[in-house]
């Protein structure tokens, strides 16, 4: 969200303006203290006048739309629902709070962890 709103040469303030959010409401969710419902999300959109996905996407070409299938494989994946559901967006907070590298630092982590129940096998 930064990077966006230093590119379009805006200021904490001038977000504020736009779309009614407190600046130190805005400065935690650059930061990663808080994770922004869909509907706040849609609010920053609007107020920098880009497509919602830009806020989450980092690549230069715009990404491919996904097709939908009749497939429901997807409908039932881990952490879709139930306990797994509710353990992904717990997950999902607490890496909200986390900065940058100690996120890393996890990821790191869960893949030699996972590394080595792939060798176990």
């Amino acid at each position: 969200m930064r990077e966006i709103r230093e590119q379009k040469k805006m200021s904490q303030g001038d977000v504020e303006k736009r779309t009614g959010l407190q600046r130190c409401y805005l400065s935690r969710v650059e930061n990663g203290h808080t994770v922004p419902a869909i509907e706040t999300l849609e609010k920053i959109a609007r107020a920098f006048e880009v497509p919602m996905y830009q806020l989450f996407y980092e690549g230069e070409k715009v990404p491919e739309p996904l097709i939908p299938t009749k497939d429901r494989r997807h409908e039932t994946a881990w952490g879709s629902r139930g306990k797994d559901g509710r353990f992904l967006r717990k997950l999902m907070g607490l890496l909200g709070k986390m900065d940058e590298r100690d996120r890393q630092v996890l990821l790191a982590f869960a893949h030699k962890v996972g590394e080595r129940k792939k060798k176990a096998r």
